[in-house]
């Protein structure tokens, strides 16, 4: 089975599923394939440490090893070592694209890999004019390029500095509540995975499920 697997996502099965079943879900909820606003957020997950596996050869074990650290950071502000999510969606929650990568790296610059993957879906997104971001996101070098590169507005929704604690925020509770969607499959409730692309399909398989059901 793994070999399905690994097949489908070198040659884009896996995601081709996730975009017709996407548009077929917006067309029930009576919204046009394409969206015109999309959030974006990151989350960070522990990964699982990877013990030796009997039977490989000790320098491809070695290399694997090699690999798999170099996609694991240590994100000094959720105090969490593993690997970070930066995922797109749009208003009703559906994932857009994804970008899995070290928890160490920092939002903006992996902000504009998770949306340069947006823009290349074309006429799939031909609608799209507004990103909305937290704070995570903000700064002048961003914006302006994701209105050079893309020509989307970046809408930065920031809580109240008044009020403490939880609080809903507009549009971005969404992508929350996608996350929390991520968190029903026991498999992601950590990465436990050995390359990032890896872990980028399974968040697709998730949906995936989720859609499935939804359509049933």
């Amino acid at each position: 089975m793994y070999t399905y697997f690994r097949n489908w996502r070198k040659d884009g099965t896996w995601i081709a599923i996730h975009e017709q079943l996407r548009d077929w879900v917006r067309s029930e909820q009576e919204r046009k394939p394409a969206p015109s606003e999309a959030i974006i957020d990151s989350q960070s997950v522990k990964t699982v440490a990877k013990s030796a596996v009997l039977g490989f050869p000790q320098v491809e074990h070695l290399f694997k090893t090699a690999m798999l650290n170099q996609s694991v950071g240590y994100d000094a502000g959720k105090k969490i070592k593993g690997r970070k999510r930066f995922v797109t969606v749009d208003t009703l929650g559906l994932v857009l694209s994804v970008f899995v990568t070290a928890a160490s790296q920092t939002e903006r610059e992996c902000g504009k890999i998770v949306l340069q993957r947006l823009h290349e879906k074309g006429k799939r997104i031909a609608r799209l004019h507004t990103i909305c971001v937290d704070g995570g996101f903000t700064g002048d070098s961003f914006m302006m390029w994701v209105k050079d590169m893309c020509h989307w507005v970046v809408q930065v929704v920031l809580r109240p500095p008044e009020q403490q604690g939880f609080v809903l925020l507009p549009k971005r509770w969404v992508v929350e509540r996608t996350f929390g969607w991520l968190s029903w499959c026991r498999r992601l409730s950590r990465d436990c995975e050995g390359l990032p692309e890896t872990s980028e399909m399974w968040i697709y398989i998730a949906i995936i499920r989720i859609i499935v059901r939804r359509l049933a």
